[in-house]
């Protein structure tokens, strides 16, 4: 019998044990933080559903990054709203658009942070839809031309990491054809590949301004149920061009950051979405839970099932936790 020759609990009577064992290692450089882009001067204003999140003018979003650095976290995802909204999100690909003045911006007082952009359509786009409407739905091939000329503009601006998160078929192919037709052969693209229509992005939308005006984004986000499909979506994203790819939501899909580890010899991101957040924020408000062991333990939920990059609100956090 094993019992008692193999007692597993020998190895976990301290912490310095349990340190010496443990499988699982975070490390800030892993941690990319979303930023919310706004116009303005000087604000500050921060969001109801995100406790601790803030919508950010540019003066205040360099102030919000200069830390980023000295905490190890590897780099910023960046957000925009923009000064004005119409139904061919001219806002997204503007040469002088929010998220292009943020990133020269930082790209100006912070030369060393690693600026990651957000390409998509919904917060620019009066319908808040990811593309151009047509008959009711989302018109998916002149929906990429917007997406290639946004990420250009990024590329153009400074970002070192341009991601595609519209779940359009064909758009980091596109993305990638205009970028290195351009001379930026260099930029990686992480692409949202699986991306699912999921009530946990619920928060977000008052982040970043972007719910739909009309219907919902099931004919181009994916089905919950859906998991040999994300595996095909992750790789036809790699057949066309993409250099990393992304899980998003992370903890209700973490079957699928493992899957995706065990099948895809790429770099893997998981975005712990806004909903993620604020669930812990506010049993943790409730005193239901330990903010600061659920905010652990989450984040090392996602990296045990294979995500070695991981978007997170709790980035500054657990970097200081870790720290």
């Amino acid at each position: 019998m094993p019992f008692p020759t193999h007692r597993l609990r020998r190895l976990r009577t301290t912490g310095r044990l349990r340190d010496l064992v443990r499988e699982t290692r975070l490390d800030p450089a892993q941690f990319i933080l979303p930023l919310f882009a706004c116009p303005g001067e000087g604000v500050r204003r921060e969001i109801g559903a995100m406790p601790g999140n803030y919508q950010l003018s540019i003066d205040e979003l360099v102030k919000e990054c200069a830390e980023v650095p000295s905490l190890g976290i590897g780099g910023v995802m960046l957000f925009g709203l923009p000064e004005r909204k119409d139904e061919i999100a001219s806002g997204a690909y503007d040469e002088n658009g929010i998220v292009q003045r943020a990133v020269r911006a930082l790209r100006r007082e912070l030369p060393e942070l690693l600026i990651v952009t957000d390409v998509c359509n919904c917060e620019y786009t009066s319908h808040g839809h990811c593309g151009s409407i047509k008959d009711g739905d989302v018109d998916n091939d002149v929906t990429l031309q917007w997406l290639a000329k946004t990420a250009l503009s990024h590329a153009r601006a400074g970002a070192d990491i341009v991601a595609p998160s519209d779940m359009m078929d064909g758009r980091v192919g596109a993305i990638r054809q205009t970028l290195d037709a351009n001379g930026y052969e260099k930029t990686p693209i992480l692409a949202y590949a699986a991306k699912f229509a999921s009530v946990f992005y619920g928060p977000f939308r008052e982040a970043a301004d972007s719910t739909p005006q009309f219907g919902d984004r099931r004919s181009y986000q994916m089905d919950p149920a859906n998991g040999r499909e994300a595996m095909r979506e992750i790789e036809l994203d790699l057949e066309e061009g993409a250099d990393m790819i992304m899980v998003k939501p992370a903890m209700p899909y973490l079957d699928l950051i493992f899957r995706a580890r065990e099948r895809f010899d790429v770099p893997i991101a998981a975005y712990q979405v806004s909903g993620e957040h604020s669930m812990i924020m506010a049993a943790a408000r409730n005193g239901w839970l330990d903010r600061d062991r659920a905010m652990m333990e989450s984040l090392t939920s996602i990296a045990r099932a294979g995500a070695g990059i991981i978007l997170t609100y709790f980035a500054k956090p657990a970097a200081r936790l870790l720290g």
